[in-house]
């Protein structure tokens, strides 16, 4: 399977002393990639990278096996983005937006943006600043995929959204990629949406990435032990991975969740959530 992004030795600094550092990615075609952190972790420093909406400081960003900068025009052509803050002028409505579209992109498809306008129930005459925050981004979709990307960069597309919108545009990202010549980047705070429909998942800390494994992997070996403080003691070093205490006991999380069921009898241990596993590696404990 090749790689239709690939990332390496990225790095970006600014003032305020955040830096994106090192980062080294390979996303494969045909999958849906979910990109976790909390607030400025550097996610959307990653995609704005991708995009070449800033200045990176030094690395290498390659999207369709062509160099992100020499070749981003046609690189551009092929890849649909939704951005947490649309990027419309709000005096604009859905048919407005059509029009600049179909001069912008070869292969714009007005018949299909205007049958997503029609299946996300959004008016073609409204202006966007009196739609809500949940319409624009169903807008910023149908934008996005009307001129048949081969892939999508999303970042918070289900942000606003009711639980039985979300869920349609979740099929329709799945639908998407299911010709396996499609990928989707997605970074998202809804991690729950990521355990539905994600290949991979890519967690990033403090400007580094820390996590990237397939979510099969993830929900299928890692897993929380619970126990008390004394018991807490008895747990081998090595088969801590990282653990918070709460005001109870502590949560523990490890990664070989059979291994760890056969070797820790009588012990809690419950399966793991992409949001437990983020909770646990960012805030908790990484060593005794």
């Amino acid at each position: 399977m090749k790689n239709i992004i690939e990332i390496q030795n990225l790095k970006k600094k600014y003032d305020d002393k955040f830096e994106l550092g090192k980062i080294e990615l390979k996303i494969p075609q045909g999958v849906i990639v979910g990109l976790i952190g909390e607030n400025g972790a550097g996610k959307t420093t990653v995609i704005k990278s991708m995009l070449n909406m800033i200045k990176i400081d030094c690395g290498e960003i390659k999207i369709f096996g062509k160099d992100y900068k020499r070749e981003e025009k046609e690189i551009k052509e092929d890849i649909g983005v939704v951005l947490d803050d649309m990027f419309f002028p709000e005096l604009l409505n859905a048919k407005d937006i059509n029009n600049i579209m179909k001069s912008i992109y070869k292969n714009w498809n007005s018949q299909l943006y205007f049958s997503y306008l029609k299946e996300f129930k959004l008016p073609e005459n409204k202006a966007l600043k009196s739609m809500s925050k949940g319409m624009k981004k169903k807008l910023e979709i149908a934008t996005a995929l009307a001129h048949k990307p081969k892939l999508l960069i999303l970042d918070e597309p289900t942000s606003g959204l009711d639980p039985i919108v979300r869920a349609e545009v979740l099929e329709i990202f799945q639908k998407f990629i299911e010709d396996e010549e499609h990928s989707i980047l997605l970074s998202t705070h809804i991690t729950s949406d990521l355990e539905h429909i994600a290949d991979e998942i890519i967690l990033i800390e403090e400007g580094k990435k820390v996590l990237q494994k397939s979510r099969d992997e993830i929900m299928d070996q890692y897993a929380i032990l619970k126990c008390n403080i004394d018991d807490f003691s008895k747990i081998d070093k090595e088969d801590i991975k990282a653990y918070q205490k709460t005001k109870y006991n502590y949560e523990i999380l490890v990664d070989n969740k059979e291994k760890i069921s056969k070797k820790y009898k009588g012990y809690v241990i419950d399966n793991i959530t992409l949001e437990n596993l983020m909770l646990i590696m960012i805030k908790g404990e990484k060593k005794c």
